[in-house]
């Protein structure tokens, strides 16, 4: 089994990218493989509601010169994705955004019944605003939704300080046991009653 997880920050080894390296370590505790990929940080296409993607059906969509078409010929080949995002304003990336609505709407078919999971790192507010706006394509694309101890959510300025908060990363950790469990059993694979567990570590930001 393989999951991909997509770094929708601008920054490749941000906080972002942090988080998701911790789903990954963890998944592979589990004895599943992961792949995370960067969407970069050069100019990404909007849908513009041309309809040529349904038009040829070959999966792709017409503008092939951004990383849209290279992410979504990943789909196929992964069992479960994990979109994260930086938050803007409330709000992940946009880039992010135009690629899945892009990729799911041209390529849909190899997303349809996989389970996934959004995550959104931010420094201290918006992020549930922005976490349920990346749901909300998943549980439309018949994708089972991954959950965890807490909202998907880390918290971090500068690049690395995410993984200071404690109970974020746990949470990530939580959500790819999860994730692992779901797979299994989606799969009929021998999968234990209930996922693994930490021993919840709670924390907050007041210094």
């Amino acid at each position: 089994m393989k999951v991909l997880l997509i770094n929708g920050s601008p920054r490749k080894s941000g906080n972002t990218f942090t988080a998701l390296h911790e789903i990954a370590e963890t998944l592979h505790s589990e004895g599943i493989d992961s792949e995370i990929v960067w969407i970069g940080n050069k100019p990404v296409r909007g849908c513009i509601a041309c309809g040529s993607c349904a038009a040829n059906g070959n999966g792709r969509c017409v503008f092939d010169d951004d990383v849209c078409n290279a992410i979504s010929a990943k789909f196929a080949e992964s069992d479960g994705f994990v979109f994260g995002s930086p938050v803007y304003y409330g709000q992940p990336n946009g880039a992010l955004l135009a690629i899945m609505q892009r990729a799911f709407f041209s390529n849909g078919e190899h997303v349809q019944n996989k389970p996934a999971a959004a995550v959104t790192i931010c420094r201290r507010g918006g992020a549930t605003a922005a976490f349920e706006a990346l749901q909300m394509p998943l549980q439309m694309m018949n994708m089972p939704v991954a959950t965890s101890q807490y909202w998907n959510i880390v918290y971090g300025r500068e690049p690395g300080q995410a993984a200071q908060d404690t109970e974020g990363m746990q949470t990530m950790r939580t959500l790819a046991h999860n994730l692992a469990w779901m797979l299994r059993g989606l799969r009929g694979e021998q999968a234990p009653a209930v996922p693994q567990r930490e021993e919840r570590q709670a924390m907050h930001f007041i210094r």
